[in-house]
């Protein structure tokens, strides 16, 4: 089985929303004995999947991007199992918006989805079935890309930003995780229910839940690099009380303690992540 990501590169004026693009090829189904197992980035994704599908397991639940289909998936705080769905060659397209990205384009309560993956059709109607339609007619995968920008630029004209959001989130990004919501409050005048119910319309998720997952992701993607030789080392626990509170973050994360979890085959999620 071969497998690979390949990047994208997005619209310039597509670049403060979204994260990161890729196509992922496989040539069949993930070896069994790879974890396969993909750990929460705070991104929302956007999934195209022109040749063979992908399923999800979410929470102990089932999910399915199927074959010629468009997918969102809400922003997901747990670990998740991803495989293809038949055991052939496989073309997905992936869009990963930035914490601050995603609600400049889907104009819903995005605590809705969270920790879902929905069918574009489901979430935006008409809308999403005629995009869905158009992406199908296309030939190739770059053909697809250009369309789906197309549209998410469209979209990016029809509301303005939220600018507080948006700085909270820098915030948030910046300090790696560390600020707290009373520091928020202070630095915005708005009261922590304020922005709580802010967050989980734009985002998903609470201030404090997007600062576990961006501190635990500077870890994870730490030793994933190659900078840092374990999930041990002392430089982690900056961003923690101490190595009982990062051990409990872990295991949300990753469904396993680290010493579990490095003994573990993860190719799979380690590629995904990377990219």
């Amino acid at each position: 089985m071969q497998m690979q990501f390949r990047h994208i590169e997005p619209h310039s004026q597509l670049k403060n929303y979204v994260e990161k693009m890729w196509i992922f090829e496989s040539s069949g189904k993930m070896p069994v004995d790879d974890m396969k197992l993909v750990v929460p980035n705070g991104n929302i994704k956007l999934t195209i999947s022109f040749q063979n599908g992908i399923v999800a397991a979410i929470n102990g639940k089932l999910f399915s991007s199927k074959e010629h289909d468009i997918t969102l998936t809400g922003l997901v705080d747990v670990p998740v199992i991803l495989d293809v769905d038949g055991d052939v060659m496989t073309e997905t397209i992936g869009i990963e918006f930035s914490p601050k990205g995603t609600y400049r384009f889907f104009h819903f309560t995005l605590n809705e989805i969270q920790n879902q993956i929905y069918s574009l059709s489901d979430v935006l109607g008409n809308l999403g079935k005629q995009l869905v339609e158009l992406i199908n007619n296309a030939t190739t995968a770059q053909q697809k890309i250009v369309l789906l920008q197309q549209f998410l630029l469209k979209q990016l004209l029809l509301y303005n930003e939220d600018l507080i959001f948006e700085y909270c989130i820098d915030k948030i990004t910046d300090s790696k995780g560390r600020i707290t919501i009373k520091e928020l409050e202070k630095k915005t005048g708005y009261s922590s229910r304020w922005l709580n119910m802010k967050f989980k319309e734009k985002l998903g998720v609470s201030p404090k839940n997007l600062s576990s997952i961006i501190r635990f992701k500077e870890c994870y993607k730490a030793c994933l690099d190659g900078n840092e030789k374990s999930f041990f080392k002392n430089d982690f626990y900056e961003l923690y009380y101490d190595q009982s509170h990062f051990i409990k973050d872990f295991k949300r994360f990753v469904g396993l303690s680290p010493t579990k979890f490095e003994k573990q085959i993860n190719n799979f999620g380690k590629s995904y992540y990377r990219e």
